[in-house]
């Protein structure tokens, strides 16, 4: 029986914790703030409810799988998962509107022919059968196994099987998401459609890889997951199979470093001096607070992936209404950009500034549990916006104002939001820096094949002996899915050892 010590009680190191108590070692998480689940936190006010981070889940199986490796009690008798229907209604530009059906094809394409036109429907369909052949390619080497340590036939494999383009007499396949939507997709709403999955990452459609083109199709093939109560109770759930695993919790104790002894991970000390001995140091942290952790010493090994930079924010704003939620209503509408190449510039294009009518997405769950009463409704609003800089409080302030313009936009899909409105609350990415300790509130994309490795994360294992990372800043990168497969990655590589490849 190892002594493991976890460094967070984010979602990905409590995934692994949980595997790694199973497995017989005793096993101590540590966290710096006083509650676990990382950037799945929760808001409440006069009896309305708010997840302030990921509020929908797709890809349940990760954890449905944890659940069966980790106890008797599988995760639907932990929390409810209500499939959400339709998947989302979309606003485009030009005021037209669809509703696509959750996890039917066949559903999605009938729907963008009625809303958008004949043939558009058959578009889209045509490319989901691309983007299935990307995820095949790359599911197991970007999710279910360690990082190869050949990483560069990864970087520099494009997936997408993209189609031929005859461009200026020469033919050409798409080497970005914004390729294939400008020569495969055609229509400006079909290309809205694709680039808001890689927005909501944020990633630039014009940088990203062709192979982001499975980040639709994951929510297309295995639906998208609302957890009644808030995505709060998944936390709440993997933190009680934790602690019925007996896996021991630490809060409020924060890591000041990782100790080392005959050039391996050998425990952690706190703050106030104090020292806990372990024979491996998990770490569920940003790369800047990993860095500090470890001073002096190479956590990655020369010609490792190195770990991503610039990464964008989220501003989330919290609506407390009166009246009641409309029947009929959609969980999720995305209210597309008015200008959205405008909104791409902005947001990506150095200056790194704010959309003022960027795309925004408008949560509204039909759950008992976030209001105080049938006569209220509560709603989440998020966009995509840079990571903050060293600004600090008077950019804190400019994303409050900013919120502003989120509500107009949403105005779109809500028309009588300002008459019902009773307060809002505003989360910025100083907050999320605060609650992860990522720099400037920066959250992690999922890894992606191609783009020269700038979309790898780096790997679960580190350059010191016995020190593993989880979570979003890890391999197999950010999203809830993708937080609960690293934790079964780096559970792994104890257990089994260098030569462990991965769920079979």
């Amino acid at each position: 029986m190892a002594r493991i010590a976890v460094i967070g009680a984010g979602m990905g190191a409590m995934a692994a914790a949980a595997r790694l108590a199973v497995a017989g070692h005793r096993v101590a998480v540590y966290e710096r703030t006083e509650t676990y689940g990382g950037a799945v936190r929760r808001f409440e006010r006069d009896g309305f409810g708010f997840d302030t981070g990921p509020a929908l889940l797709p890809l349940p199986a990760v954890y449905r799988d944890l659940f069966i490796k980790t106890g008797k009690e599988p995760l639907e008798a932990c929390v409810e998962l209500v499939q959400v229907d339709p998947s989302a209604r979309h606003v485009f530009a030009d005021d037209t509107e669809v509703s696509l059906p959750n996890a039917s094809r066949a559903g999605v394409v009938a729907a963008l022919d009625e809303a958008l036109g004949a043939g558009t429907g058959g578009r889209w369909g045509d490319f989901l059968v691309r983007a299935r052949e990307a995820w095949d390619r790359t599911r197991r080497p970007l999710l279910e196994e360690p990082l190869w340590p050949n990483w560069q036939v990864l970087a520099g494999r494009e997936p997408y099987p993209s189609v031929p383009h005859k461009r200026l007499l020469r033919t050409r396949r798409a080497g970005t998401l914004a390729e294939v939507g400008a020569w495969e997709l055609r229509d400006p709403r079909l290309v809205a459609l694709l680039e808001s999955h890689a927005l909501a990452y944020g990633l630039d459609p014009g940088t990203a890889p062709a192979s982001a083109a499975v980040l639709p199709y994951l929510e297309h093939a295995f639906g998208t997951w609302y957890v009644r109560g808030g995505m709060r109770e998944l936390a709440r759930a993997v933190y009680e199979r934790c602690l019925a695993r007996k896996v021991e919790f630490g809060f409020g104790a924060e890591v000041a470093g990782v100790l080392e002894k005959d050039g391996r991970a050998a425990g952690v000390e706190f703050a106030d001096g104090t020292v806990a001995e372990a024979d491996f140091v998990v770490a569920g942290v940003a790369p800047g607070m990993l860095d500090r952790l470890v001073r002096g010493t190479a956590i990655r090994g020369e010609g490792e992936v190195a770990p991503q930079h610039g990464a964008a924010s989220r501003l989330t704003v919290l609506l407390a209404l009166r009246g009641g939620r409309p029947e009929g209503t959609a969980h999720r509408a995305v209210v597309h950009a008015q200008d959205r190449q405008t909104e791409l510039d902005t947001l990506f294009g150095g200056s790194g500034g704010l959309a003022a009518r960027g795309t925004v997405t408008v949560l509204r769950p039909d759950d008992p549990a976030l209001v105080p009463d049938a006569g209220h409704e509560a709603i989440t609003l998020t966009a995509t916006v840079p990571a903050q800089s060293d600004a600090g409080r008077a950019e804190s302030e400019v994303f409050v104002r900013h919120a502003e313009h989120l509500i107009a936009v949403a105005e779109r899909a809500v028309p009588d939001l300002r008459d019902r409105l009773l307060w809002h609350e505003v989360r910025t990415p100083a907050d999320i820096a605060e609650t992860t300790g990522a720099q400037g509130g920066a959250v992690p994309a999922p890894a992606l094949a191609a783009a020269e490795g700038r979309l790898l994360h780096p790997s679960n294992s580190t350059a010191i002996s016995g020190l593993f990372t989880a979570g979003g800043w890890s391999h197999p990168g950010g999203g809830l899915p993708h937080a609960g497969m690293s934790g079964a990655l780096v559970a792994g590589l104890i257990v089994e050892g260098p030569e462990f490849r991965g769920s079979q």
